[in-house]
């Protein structure tokens, strides 16, 4: 069983029989990896806020949690999805909490969320933004940038997913060259690589055989802030012009670039490892927006006159 997490122990006393303790354990027993430790930074959140007013958070009202609410909005000035987000990782505490009798209900099943826009606010690179980044990477003298471009951007993979890659995770299956991911939850799943990744990522090993996939210039781990900060220098070197730039971007593109090559919704959700096909069509509903926006056409009906 995994121990205690660190919020409950440095906020309240580590006892094995503190209710609250007990209660946080079970809530975080339902996660794993990188799922676990996002749930545990939102809920260490709340807990603090109730620790800082002098509130017992099983002791909390739905008052509470609507001034919990109301304090992210206007003094931390949070976005509606990050509020949603937090809020939803209150209310699946206090319903373990209900579930495992340390409550008779739950106080946050009537607290009002903030409405979360329906489409993703973060846009996917146009087509050929895309094909700039691949050449950008595929010319650089870094192996390791052609490889992560071709892994976000043509494989959909998460940026935690393709920094966790080793190279022993590269085989064969059903006659296939695949690549073994783990993915959210600690799931594992066998991703087929096109001949143009594979030869990236063999590239990218350098003749070695075990050991991190991708790695700094310096030759250690690369983690998500070195990610970032060289798909920043290769959109430059491509002369891509974003307010920002980041890993989740080539994931949004390798959805919307798949849509636009006509593959099937169902199979475009698969590939990306959505669990329902509403995520995969929130990734695109942005960019569509934009592509077919009734400007345009007004602008092409009304071309002779302007």
């Amino acid at each position: 069983m995994d121990s205690a997490p660190a919020a409950p122990i440095v906020l309240f006393p580590a006892d094995t029989k503190d209710p609250l303790v007990r209660a946080v354990a079970a809530h975080l027993a339902h996660y794993k990896g990188a799922s676990r430790t996002h749930t545990e930074s939102d809920l260490r959140s709340y807990l603090t806020w109730c620790l800082e007013r002098g509130l017992a958070p099983l002791r909390a009202e739905r008052a509470h949690i609507a001034l919990y609410v109301r304090w992210m909005q206007e003094v931390r000035r949070f976005k509606p999805s990050t509020v949603s987000r937090r809020i939803s990782v209150v209310a699946g505490f206090y319903r373990i909490c209900v579930i495992d009798n340390v409550l008779s209900s739950s106080p946050a099943d009537y607290v009002r969320r903030p409405n979360d826009p329906p489409g993703s606010p973060t846009l996917g690179l146009s087509h050929l933004q895309f094909e700039a980044m691949l050449h950008a990477g595929r010319t650089s003298p870094n192996l390791n940038d052609f490889a992560l471009v071709a892994m976000l951007g043509l494989l959909g993979l998460r940026i935690f997913e393709a920094c966790g890659t080793d190279i022993e995770d590269l085989g064969e299956a059903h006659g296939h060259r695949v690549l073994k991911v783990r993915g959210k939850g600690g799931k594992v799943v066998l991703t087929p690589l096109p001949p143009a990744v594979q030869r990236a990522l063999e590239a990218a090993t350098a003749g070695r055989t075990e050991g991190p996939l991708l790695r700094t210039p310096r030759g250690t781990l690369m983690d998500r802030h070195c990610a970032t900060r060289r798909l920043k220098r290769l959109a430059d070197q491509a002369h891509i012009t974003l307010p920002r730039m980041h890993p989740h971007m080539l994931r949004h593109t390798f959805v919307t670039t798949m849509l636009d090559a006509g593959v099937d919704l169902r199979d475009v959700q698969i590939a990306a490892r959505h669990a329902g096909p509403r995520t995969t069509v929130r990734y695109d509903r942005a960019r569509k927006n934009l592509d077919r926006h009734p400007n345009h056409i007004l602008a092409a009906y009304m071309a002779s006159g302007t």
